[in-house]
C-alpha cells in the first residue's frame, strides 16, 4: 500500500474528514487532499505528527514511500518556486521602469508648460 492510500485508510478509520485531519495537524484541507492524491508529501514534522496521531511508528507510516519520487517532487517544487520568484522580480523591475517613465513624462510636461508660460 502506498503512503497516500495508507493515509486515506487511516483517516477514514478515525472517521475524519480531510478538513478535520488538517485542523489536527495544523494544515489546510487542500494539503491533506494533495497528500492523499500523492501530489505532494508531508514534511518530516508533519510525518511525526501523523505517526503520533495515528499511534504508529514513523517507520510503519512511511514504509512504502518511494523516496526517489519524493525527491523529484521536492525538486519540481523548488523549480516552480524559483520560476515564481523570477516572475515576481521581473514584475518589480517592469514596475520600476514604468514608474520611472511616468515621472520622466510628468517632469517633461511640467517643463514644457513652464517654457510655454515663460516664453508664451
Amino acid at each position: 500500500m502506498n503512503f497516500n492510500e495508507k493515509l486515506i485508510e487511516l483517516r477514514k478509520s478515525k472517521g475524519l474528514s480531510q478538513d478535520e485531519l488538517g485542523q489536527r495537524l495544523g494544515v489546510s484541507r487542500q494539503t491533506i487532499s494533495k497528500w492523499e492524491l500523492a501530489q505532494t508529501y508531508p514534511d518530516f514534522q508533519r510525518l511525526v505528527l501523523l505517526s503520533d496521531y495515528f499511534g504508529m511508528s514513523l517507520d510503519a507510516l512511511v514504509k512504502d514511500i518511494d523516496v526517489q519520487e519524493v525527491r523529484e517532487k521536492n525538486l519540481n517544487d523548488k523549480q516552480i518556486s524559483a520560476i515564481y520568484d523570477d516572475v515576481q522580480q521581473a514584475k518589480r523591475t517592469v514596475n520600476t521602469v514604468i514608474n520611472g517613465f511616468a515621472i520622466f513624462g510628468i517632469v517633461g510636461i511640467a517643463i514644457l508648460l513652464l517654457i510655454i508660460i515663460i516664453f508664451g
